[in-house]
């Protein structure tokens, strides 16, 4: 990523700007994210925290995930799309949903997480996957 990539909120009320190149890019299976993406996955990029500029309120749900260490997932207040989560394992970094970028063509998942609570139906042959984080 070469220049700052911006996204947002389905309302619009939040925006944001991330100016950093992501550590990575992954599918996290975890039950609570299926639960707040309401899909088989969420698709996420991890940036250094400060290379996020954030306009607008949002709200912060705080989570315990399957690890039972502390997630913070921030989302609109008004529109309740998920926009951030802040994991304590993994301190330094915002993961930003991938969705919410304004331009989602420069990123593919390099691995999936959390495959040991993944939709039994999907596929996962060929692909890097961790049964939990290896982090």
């Amino acid at each position: 990523m070469s220049e700052a990539k911006s996204g947002g909120c389905l309302c619009g009320k939040v925006r944001y700007s991330v100016v950093a190149d992501p550590a990575m890019a992954v599918n996290c299976h975890c039950k609570n994210c299926q639960r707040q993406s309401g899909s088989a996955f969420s698709t996420i990029i991890g940036v250094p925290d400060g290379s996020v500029s954030i306009e607008g309120e949002y709200k912060t749900y705080e989570d315990h995930g399957e690890s039972g260490q502390e997630v913070l997932r921030d989302f609109c207040g008004n529109c309740g799309s998920p926009l951030f989560n802040r994991v304590a394992a993994t301190p330094g970094l915002i993961w930003i949903k991938v969705g919410t970028l304004d331009d989602t063509a420069d990123f593919t998942p390099a691995m999936h997480l959390w495959t040991k609570s993944k939709q039994h139906w999907l596929d996962l042959a060929g692909a890097t996957a961790f049964e939990t984080n290896p982090v």
